[in-house]
């Protein structure tokens, strides 16, 4: 039996409480609705990407802020008993960052962020290790996407939510990962070195320099939440072609726990190591 490889990555990104009020419909502008369920949990991309790949088998440190304060001392507690590595995490002179979500009967969902914390991630004090693989995502700061990227011997890029990169970041990407929506908002990415677009149900594709190198179909599976489905998929595609999987492996295994990640209710779900999940046909 082949054993992979456990690589080892470092996620830069934002740390939230999530609270989740689930509902049969959301609220249009104005309206009330009176039937939520409210769910609180870890939540944010950083935090969602680095638990996603330590339970995928990668061995992650996280690297991200937040408060002196109860949400903060639980998110701590809650990653070391995952098996992240917290000590990047900095406490911050601000309250933890916190989601507000609404999630329908259909799975679909809308968000407000309060940053807290995640803004006021000290970039001096990433302590990225020289040449490590590092994973980002732009709910942080510019100068804190900038410091990770210079830091990285591997930078993977999760462009979202999408706006404008920093100057140079761009060309430091080995991987851009989007979804369809930011694909359309970020024609700048769409000759990356290593591009992966996740299109729904229509599964995903990944491009070098605009070339398409490979494809792979969505897995169908019950939708019960889709807060977390990216930032697992992102954990997976990474963590695979870290352990050198081929491409069109690391992109039908992410598929696949995508699609766990949408069966399940929470946003950092369950998931098995990386290996349990499904290969090309």
């Amino acid at each position: 039996m082949i054993v992979a490889p456990v690589p080892s990555l470092t996620v830069v990104g934002a740390i939230n409480v999530d609270l989740t009020a689930r509902v049969e419909r959301a609220p249009a502008a104005g309206e009330t609705v009176a039937d939520g369920v409210l769910q609180r949990g870890p939540g944010g991309k950083g935090a969602n990407q680095a638990v996603a790949a330590a339970r995928l088998g990668a061995r992650v440190r996280l690297v991200g802020a937040v408060g002196d304060d109860p949400d903060g001392r639980g998110i701590r507690a809650q990653l070391a008993g995952i098996g992240v590595d917290a000590t990047g995490v900095q406490t911050a002179d601000a309250a933890t960052g916190t989601a507000l979500i609404v999630v329908d009967a259909t799975g679909e969902n809308s968000i407000v962020v309060c940053a807290g914390a995640n803004a006021a991630i000290d970039p001096a004090a990433l302590g990225i290790a020289a040449g490590a693989a590092v994973l980002v995502q732009l709910e942080v700061s510019d100068a804190v996407v900038s410091a990770a990227a210079s830091a990285a011997g591997f930078l993977a890029l999760n462009a979202a939510p999408a706006r404008p990169l920093p100057t140079g970041v761009l060309e430091r990407c080995d991987l851009v990962i989007v979804n369809e929506t930011e694909y359309a908002q970020l024609p700048e990415v769409h000759d990356a070195a290593l591009l992966c677009v996740t299109l729904g149900a229509a599964g995903a594709r990944l491009y070098r320099r605009g070339e398409l190198v490979a494809s792979a179909p969505a897995v169908a599976t019950e939708v019960r939440n889709t807060v977390g489905a990216g930032d697992a998929f992102c954990a997976a595609v990474v963590t695979g072609l870290l352990r050198g999987d081929e491409p069109a492996l690391a992109l039908s295994r992410a598929c696949a726990v995508g699609a766990a990640a949408v069966a399940d209710a929470a946003s950092q779900p369950a998931l098995s190591p990386l290996d349990a999940y499904g290969v090309p046909a």
